[in-house]
């Protein structure tokens, strides 16, 4: 049961400033542990830097901060504790942290020969954005689909392209994939802010930062306006749920990979209890919702499982939906329950992908790019698969 004093506690000193001291106590919570009294040296923590707001914790491992005040008895536990995840790389817990030494990927791993990735800048009232665009070979003037990928923490549109592979399936089906990259200055590890009020909305923050973007690719080049998509990894994919709520009218449909639902949270604590334990949603007060794929890893030790439920269970426009189940395994990989609503007309609304055994990793990615389980299935194919066969209302 959740300690409603730590939790506000907890949310005074991050409205203070003090991101160190708020997760030190949102983690003595959730670790099922009492907060600390006066006399607890580890309530006595160095004042944090003012920095944006973020969750920079690994799961199953103590603060960094504690590490260095920690005997070694500790650090030979916080080892083991490391050796009990998933096989992947662990993330922080608003995305990811990786291998400080990791090599950038090579120019091949990130797209094919013969196709183009750009650079770009995008400008407004809002702020800035700097994003990576991928131009397929065959583009010859003639309109194509856009799909807007949101890496998660730490990550880059390069570590991200290469790790999910959305470049070669793109040159395949011919569509032009566009990569925003969220700076260390809006958050220190790189994260979006999925978690904060002021970018859950639209026309402001964040959210209207992807769209300008979208809308700048949707002018500078020949975008198909019925066929434009978005999707996410982690806190990219809670940012793609935020998109596809609060502009409906941009995107044919959404794609969430180990994401939360919009209105999963509004601050630090919220968000930490969203990720452990399955957030609620604001998301039926937005309006109708997109179409929207999901995928999300059963044993997922950083975002609960339950978030990728919740996301299904939003108000469709479909009245009675429809809901086919199919149970899989990919040869020498993960089984998976694949579970699709269709409304009266046969027309997906939603697929729901529980990759059985998996983490926190994007299903069926290149061992090139960070946080990728290539155990499958491929939540890349199957992604662009349910987009195509969606076409934005006129």
């Amino acid at each position: 049961m959740l300690d409603q004093n730590i939790v506000r506690e907890a949310t005074r000193l991050t409205r203070a400033g003090q991101f160190v001291e708020a997760t030190a106590l949102l983690q003595r919570m959730l670790r099922g542990e009492s907060a600390p009294g006066p006399s607890d040296s580890s309530a006595h923590v160095a004042p944090a830097r003012l920095e944006p707001s973020t969750i920079d914790v690994k799961a199953n491992f103590v603060e960094e901060k504690e590490g260095r005040q920690a005997t070694q008895a500790t650090s030979v536990q916080r080892r083991k504790r490391a050796a009990r995840l998933d096989g992947m790389r662990d993330f922080s817990g608003l995305g990811l942290r990786g291998p400080i030494t990791r090599a950038p990927p090579s120019t091949s791993d990130i797209a094919p020969e013969g196709t183009q990735f750009i650079a770009g800048t995008f400008r407004s009232a809002a702020g800035s954005r700097t994003y990576k665009l991928f131009v397929p070979s065959r583009s010859q003037g003639q309109p194509l689909p856009l799909v807007v990928m949101l890496h998660g923490c730490t990550q880059s549109p390069d570590d991200f392209a290469a790790g999910t592979r959305m470049n070669f399936l793109a040159e395949e089906q011919n569509c032009f994939v566009v990569y925003p990259e969220q700076p260390s200055g809006a958050n220190q590890a790189k994260c979006w802010n999925w978690f904060r009020p002021g970018d859950q909305q639209r026309g402001g923050g964040e959210p209207a930062l992807i769209a300008g973007i979208t809308r700048q690719i949707m002018r500078d080049h020949a975008i198909d306006p019925k066929r434009v998509y978005v999707a996410g990894l982690s806190a990219g994919g809670a940012a793609a749920a935020i998109m596809g709520a609060t502009y409906a009218d941009l995107y044919a449909s959404v794609g969430i990979h180990s994401g939360l639902a919009c209105g999963a949270a509004s601050d630090l604590p919220s968000a930490f209890i969203a990720m452990r334990q399955g957030g609620g949603s604001k998301i039926g007060d937005r309006g109708s919702t997109v179409p929207t794929i999901v995928f999300h890893g059963d044993r997922d030790t950083t975002v609960h499982p339950t978030n990728g439920d919740r996301i299904v269970e939003q108000p469709t426009n479909a009245a009675r939906p429809k809901a086919k189940v199919i149970r899989g395994r990919v040869p020498h990989g993960h089984a998976y329950t694949r579970t699709i609503l269709t409304d009266a007309g046969g027309r997906s609304v939603s697929e729901h992908w529980n990759i059985h055994g998996a983490g926190h990793a994007w299903s069926g990615g290149s061992p090139a790019g960070s946080y990728t389980d290539p155990r499958g299935p491929d939540a890349t194919r199957e992604m662009l698969r349910f987009f195509l066969e969606h076409l934005l209302p006129v």
